[in-house]
């Protein structure tokens, strides 16, 4: 438990993720990111139609362990990348509508993690930061790219390069997160909107997802014909036999 572990929990349709390293205030090292690598391949992961990820009540994660990467080499560096350090995308590209329930930190890796999640429901005790600048680094776990579509870039600019920290209702106004909950209930609301998303189509969810990241960077053009060409698939997926003899 040292080490750090993930905690994997069934409710109805929703898997529950939750970080278990609270000594380390959930700092995402590369064995917790193996380990959290390893949960969302889990079958009551993998068979979910909603999955929430959690650090539990007191912090989501107070950000990665940067001590470990220093005297990588570039190599060594591009390899962790393709290892543990491809779990933000993993999580990014569940076909599984995704939310974050944050408490405490929610720090440098901790909030780039939450980044790659679709919805982040916050407690008031939340607080927000992108700090590696500071300490001579950047965030390169999607962070940058993420926070500059979530806030955009002059707002980005600010919690990137100044590393301001954010409360919990400064980051709602921003757009960092989805909604502010009431003390001790971000658990129990991203239980909420998981479970709305759980009871949809799962392939409608999955293919929109798709289209709504696609349409992040692609043109009007491109936007709406993906938008065109994706309901089309979807209406015939959801013809019946019957409807396609007559």
């Amino acid at each position: 438990m040292s080490a750090g572990t993930v905690e994997i929990r069934r409710s109805g349709g929703t898997a529950v993720l939750t970080l278990r390293r609270e000594a380390k205030l959930n700092a995402l090292s590369t064995h917790l990111e193996r380990e959290l690598l390893r949960a969302l391949d889990d079958k009551a992961v993998t068979t979910s139609r909603a999955v929430v990820l959690t650090g539990g009540d007191r912090v989501f994660s107070a950000g990665a362990d940067t001590g470990e990467l220093r005297d990588m080499t570039p190599e060594a560096i591009a390899a962790y990348y393709r290892d543990s350090g491809a779990v933000y995308e993993k999580v990014a590209a569940l076909p599984q509508p995704t939310v974050s329930a944050i408490a405490g930190y929610c720090l440098g890796g901790g909030l780039e993690l939450a980044l790659a999640t679709d919805f982040r429901v916050a407690d008031p005790t939340a607080v927000f930061g992108l700090p590696e600048v500071g300490i001579g680094i950047l965030p390169s776990s999607g962070g940058t790219y993420r926070t500059v579509r979530a806030v955009g870039p002059a707002r980005a600019r600010e919690l990137v390069l100044r590393g301001r920290r954010l409360d919990a209702e400064q980051a709602l106004a921003w757009g960092l997160v989805t909604e502010v909950c009431e003390t001790g209930e971000h658990l129990a609301t991203a239980h909420g909107i998981a479970g709305e998303l759980a009871a949809l189509p799962p392939l409608a969810v999955a293919v929109t997802k798709r289209v709504i990241d696609a349409a992040t960077d692609s043109p009007r053009e491109s936007s709406l014909l993906l938008e065109q060409l994706a309901y089309a698939s979807l209406n015939q997926a959801t013809r019946t036999p019957t409807e396609d003899q007559t």
